[in-house]
């Protein structure tokens, strides 16, 4: 297993011990993760080629129940590639994955989406259903009753911080960008998933709304005990947000650790410049707090 900190690039990201013949079985047991905690995701040689080009290269980690990960590193580093390939939106070229310890190869791709949420970058509500309508999608197709269905939805609109008598019937287009934003968490809640994938969610969002929807989801996701996946390229959110870090780049691990240890000891010069950003803006702020008036 990746233990917190450790260095990836130059070497190949696993001490999983997996022969090809071992992964490509399926996995028959969950694995005990770095906290004592059952892992609840893992990868094993992920790679995606678009011909001769390795959008994902050789990944291997783990995600274990109750954790929250984040995917960071820039445009073009593999994040929304990996996390797409989780639940199977994207096919890898070779590796495996395991959620609960059942390799997701041998579950059908529409019966493995209803069990995962997902959150979209560009929240991705249906514009000509009604809020309740978006967030029961899941839960209609599973065959749920209109009774319990509506039920659900009201529940949900009340964990998002939405008043379900004044949001149900409306449709996206009169909600803000925040707003929509809850109802795509709320939809992605529905179908009580114990897996969460949310790709930048928070990306197009102001300053404000942006920092209440993360402690909302914070708070949310320490209510339901979700397992997480959670890409971005902000450092400052990757650093307040995440349990651990896996930084990409080119398509590769880099470095993988919790973000204390991610601030202390960078593996390369990389992870430096990603670190040293959020570091700079705090000691800048620090100096205009410690300036007296004249």
């Amino acid at each position: 297993m990746i233990g917190p900190g450790v260095r990836a690039r130059g070497i190949r990201v696993s001490s999983i011990g997996a022969s090809a013949p071992r992964y490509r079985r399926r996995f028959a047991t969950l694995r005990i993760g770095c906290h004592g905690r059952a892992t609840l995701i893992e990868t094993v040689g992920l790679t995606k080629r678009y011909g001769e080009v390795a959008a994902v290269d050789d990944l291997s980690l783990r995600v274990d129940e109750g954790e929250l990960l984040v995917l960071l590193g820039g445009s073009g580093s593999g994040k929304t590639t990996t996390l797409k390939m989780v639940n199977r939106l994207i096919e890898p070229s070779a590796g495996r994955i395991a959620i609960d310890g059942q390799d997701t190869a041998t579950i059908e791709a529409h019966d493995l989406r209803r069990r995962i949420g997902y959150v979209f970058q560009r929240i991705g509500l249906f514009p000509h259903m009604t809020i309740a309508e978006n967030v029961a999608v899941t839960v209609t197709l599973l065959g749920w009753d209109p009774a319990r269905v509506r039920r659900r939805v009201d529940e949900l609109l009340e964990l998002v911080e939405l008043d379900p008598a004044i949001m149900r019937d409306r449709t996206p287009s009169e909600l803000s960008g925040g707003q929509q934003q809850r109802v795509g968490v709320a939809r992605a809640l529905a179908a009580s998933p114990r897996v969460m994938l949310l790709d930048e969610p928070f990306g197009a969002l102001d300053p404000l709304t942006r920092d209440r929807l993360q402690q909302s989801f914070l708070r949310i996701r320490r209510q339901l005990h979700l397992t997480a996946i959670f890409v971005t390229h902000d450092m400052v959110e990757a650093l307040l947000i995440g349990d651990r870090i896996a930084v990409l780049h080119e398509g590769r691990l880099v470095q993988i650790g919790t973000p204390r240890e991610l601030l202390r000891s960078p593996a390369d010069d990389y992870v430096r410049q990603l670190m040293d950003t959020p570091t700079r803006q705090a000691r800048l702020v620090e100096a205009l707090l410690e300036e007296r008036p004249a």
